[in-house]
C-alpha cells in the first residue's frame, strides 16, 4: 500500500498523535464489526495514548473510552492525521 499524509492506517501513528478515522480496510469483515462495535467508525477522532512494551497492542482513546487493539485490528483503520 502506498502511504502518503493523506492514506494512513492506525498502526501508522505515534503517541500522542491524533487521527480522524476515514474507513477501513474490508478484508476482515468480523474484524471490522468488532470495531465499529466498540466505537471505531468513520469520522471518530482517536488518540493514541500508548504501545505495550513489544509495541502491541497500541492502547488509545477514542469517544472518551480507552481501549487496546492489537496491531492487527489497528492495520485494519484507515485514519487521517488531525
Amino acid at each position: 500500500m502506498t502511504e502518503s499524509k493523506d492514506l494512513l492506517t492506525l498502526g501508522n501513528l505515534q503517541v500522542h498523535d491524533l487521527a480522524e478515522v476515514t474507513g477501513f480496510q474490508r478484508n476482515n469483515k468480523e474484524l471490522v464489526d468488532k470495531l465499529l462495535a466498540m466505537g471505531i467508525s468513520k469520522g471518530a477522532t482517536i488518540k493514541i495514548l500508548r504501545f505495550a512494551p513489544l509495541g502491541d497492542p497500541i492502547d488509545i482513546e477514542v469517544r472518551g473510552t480507552n481501549l487496546s487493539l492489537r496491531k492487527e485490528e489497528a492495520k485494519l483503520v484507515m485514519v487521517r492525521r488531525k
